[in-house]
């Protein structure tokens, strides 16, 4: 005989702890994975200029694959009207990619800018947007987090174009070293 609560759908949480239970199967491969992340960002953040190199020619690699897709794409919409547009939007990607394979330090110096730059008026919307929160409780962390991130972008900027052989990869460091630690300790944790 079957009881009332067998039909019933599972809740949030058992579904969580079925969940939990899998991955704490799977710790030692979060453990790894952790501790190869912040080995790949200490060596990034011990030479920044080949982490940049790195990031341009990842980045290169998704904008040709982007191109030749929607070169692709164009010739199977022609019927749409939109052909050009599809067209020249991917030999655009395409051409992109190609520079950031031929010259991948003028693509950094020019992705570097461009960070700077949209760091800086990020920063400046933000700031921006504060002050107009300023009544509500805790806006003055809002604002203080703008502030870094328009001295931040000013500092990119002011460097410029010599800040293009570190920037992208001192941020690929950071990222990598951070989401290491994140992914080692979720492992660590899971073991318990």
């Amino acid at each position: 005989m079957s009881l009332p609560t067998d039909s019933l759908t599972p809740t949030p949480g058992s579904a969580l702890a079925g969940h939990l239970s899998a991955l704490r199967a799977k710790w030692g491969w979060f453990v790894a994975l952790g501790l190869l992340m912040l080995i790949a960002g200490m060596i990034v953040l011990g030479n920044t200029a080949l982490g940049t190199v790195v990031s341009v020619l990842f980045i290169g690699t998704v904008l040709a694959i982007s191109g030749v897709a929607q070169i692709f794409h164009a010739f199977q919409v022609k019927g749409w009207g939109a052909f050009a547009f599809w067209l020249l939007d991917g030999l655009l990607y395409l051409a992109a990619g190609v520079v950031a394979f031929a010259e991948p330090l003028l693509a950094a110096t020019v992705l570097t800018l461009l960070i700077g730059a949209a760091l800086l008026v990020g920063g400046i919307f933000r700031l921006v947007a504060a002050f107009q929160m300023r009544p509500a409780a805790n806006w003055g962390w809002i604002a203080a987090s703008a502030v870094l991130t328009v001295l931040l972008g000013l500092l990119i900027i002011a460097g410029w174009p010599v800040s293009g052989l570190w920037v992208l990869g001192l941020f690929l460091g950071v990222d990598l070293v951070f989401n290491g630690l994140a992914v080692l300790m979720l492992g660590l944790r899971l073991k318990k």
